[in-house]
């Protein structure tokens, strides 16, 4: 798909991307939900579709994100809404280390997301100058596979090509953002820039085509529009979500008992 001068602009609300993060919220409550009732609960089934799911978790993560970049695009300014959602980004690791230290987020996808919009909003004179070309997102994908193994120790997607990263990258856990740590490091909910940034750039350059009105007409229509209120309200169902299905979880227990 290229920009083409003839073709008409397409305006209004793109509601496909909306029902895409809005599939990715409902997985992620899902997700989250077995694991509470798996393992704060002691619920056998839980931890049985907890990790029956678990390969799955990077793929609707990273259509999130891949939306995300999309929609930074549209934004009128990324670097207030990055620094906004930093501020609600650390308000949840305060509040994990305070309730429950053992499942602290210490640099979760709020933070990975509120890294990747302030860096959007500080390079968007940059960005700017480029147009839309499939050559720069298929340069992400590579940089994602080679970069998807840093957190054991390695650059590269996988066997010859596979390469050793320097044992001082991991002594310590300051450069854990980026995806370097050790085993003491802790953060119940955990995407590091290295590799998901280029996920979240693979999207800017693709919402370029959004941006100038090319995306194709298919996407600007509602299709399931509980999915799109999802993914309008990803950010507050984010927030509430693991409260409300602890809540409902403890009150099942308590009437149980």
């Amino acid at each position: 798909m290229t920009e083409s001068a003839g073709a008409p602009l397409k305006t209004g609300r793109i509601f496909t991307m909306d029902e895409l993060r809005g599939l990715a919220v409902f997985c992620m409550i899902f997700y989250h939900g077995f694991y509470t009732v798996g393992y704060l609960f002691g619920n056998f089934w839980g931890t049985f579709f907890f990790h029956f799911f678990t390969p799955a978790e990077p793929f609707f993560a990273g259509l999130f994100m891949f939306i995300s970049g999309i929609a930074c695009n549209l934004s009128h300014s990324n670097l207030v809404r990055g620094l906004k959602l930093f501020a609600l980004a650390m308000g949840v690791t305060l509040v994990t280390w305070i309730v429950v230290p053992e499942d602290i987020i210490t640099f979760g996808i709020l933070h990975f997301l509120a890294v990747c919009m302030i860096l959007a909003g500080l390079l968007k004179p940059t960005a700017d100058r480029f147009r839309f070309s499939w050559i720069p997102v298929a340069v992400c994908a590579l940089l994602y596979l080679f970069t998807m193994n840093v957190q054991i120790g390695y650059f590269g997607p996988g066997g010859a090509m596979t390469f050793p990263l320097p044992q001082e990258l991991y002594r310590t856990n300051w450069l854990a953002p980026l995806g370097f740590h050790n085993d003491a490091f802790q953060s119940a909910d955990y995407f590091p820039i290295l590799p998901w940034i280029f996920v979240y750039t693979a999207g800017i350059f693709t919402g370029k085509l959004a941006k100038a009105g090319k995306f194709p007409a298919a996407l600007y229509k509602s299709r399931v529009p509980a999915f799109a209120w999802m993914g309008r309200h990803a950010l507050i169902l984010y927030l509430v979500h693991q409260p409300v299905i602890y809540g409902v979880c403890l009150l099942i227990q308590k009437l149980a008992s």
